[in-house]
């Protein structure tokens, strides 16, 4: 019996000890759907020794500054053409490492039911971003609003716009503010993440992207972390089949694993 005891007890201590020395991981992201998809991976990284911080942000900024300055391990709240934009506007060596899932960008109004109700001189928010802001005139070119010099061009700005037959006045707002601006504009094309925070849904945008989108959502680290073990177990998580399964369980098709 008192053998049994002392293995109990040795048992326990191990057990602390493992939770004493896991490794901690802080991964920034912003709320919906990416800090809900990082939490759902807690429990399964906590078996793999490593205790992962989410910590939320609302803007896409402050992510990417705090993983340079090494606040953050990684982060995960952006596709990857705004991060090679950000990163070289501001020389920050980082990269992305996994493709996690696509958030289609999506037009909507609470004024109009159809492109056709579209007004002249309309005004229609953008996301103030270079990368995403030319994702939004790509889709207002796409389907027939605007017609853009080079619609391949991801950071295409509104003086790249060379026919504008209804005089659409572009209003660039931060990325989180779209959905608040709706009660004050025509319409606006928001990013599919925000959408989701504020309650809209793909079948409520009046156009969204096709399943063509490159705008894939990435995990982000420092260049040279990527092959720390740590990072690689929280991109084998991030990218396994549960949390597929979760993607799609939970989103309805409002986004979708790009795994």
């Amino acid at each position: 019996m008192k053998k049994f005891k002392l293995i109990i007890s040795f048992l326990v201590l191990f057990s602390g000890f493992q939770v004493a020395f896991a490794e901690v991981l802080k991964v920034g992201a912003t709320p919906i759907p990416h800090a809900q998809i990082l939490n759902f991976i807690v429990p399964a990284l906590k078996k793999e020794g490593i205790d992962l911080k989410v910590i939320e942000f609302t803007d896409y900024v402050t992510p990417n500054l705090a993983l340079a300055d090494k606040s953050l391990d990684a982060n995960f709240m952006q596709h990857e053409p705004y991060l090679k934009k950000f990163d070289q506007d501001r020389g920050l060596n980082l990269i992305a490492i996994a493709k996690i899932h696509v958030e289609p960008l999506g037009f909507y109004s609470k004024k109009i039911k159809s492109i056709d109700e579209l007004k002249d001189g309309a005004t229609i928010a953008i996301p103030n971003d270079p990368s995403n802001g030319g994702r939004a005139l790509i889709l207002l070119h796409n389907h027939g609003l605007i017609k853009l010099k080079d619609p391949t061009n991801l950071y295409a700005t509104e003086f790249d716009i060379i026919e504008n037959p209804k005089k659409i006045k572009i209003r660039p707002l931060e990325a989180a503010m779209l959905s608040k601006s709706l009660n004050d504009v025509d319409g606006a094309v928001i990013n599919g993440n925000y959408a989701l925070q504020a309650g809209l849904k793909t079948k409520d945008a009046i156009f969204t992207e096709g399943p063509e989108s490159p705008y894939a959502n990435v995990l982000v680290v420092r260049k040279g972390d990527e092959n720390r073990p740590s990072i690689i177990k929280l991109k084998n998580a991030l990218q396994s089949e549960e949390v597929r399964k979760f993607i799609l369980d939970t989103y309805q098709g409002e986004i979708v694993p790009a795994f």
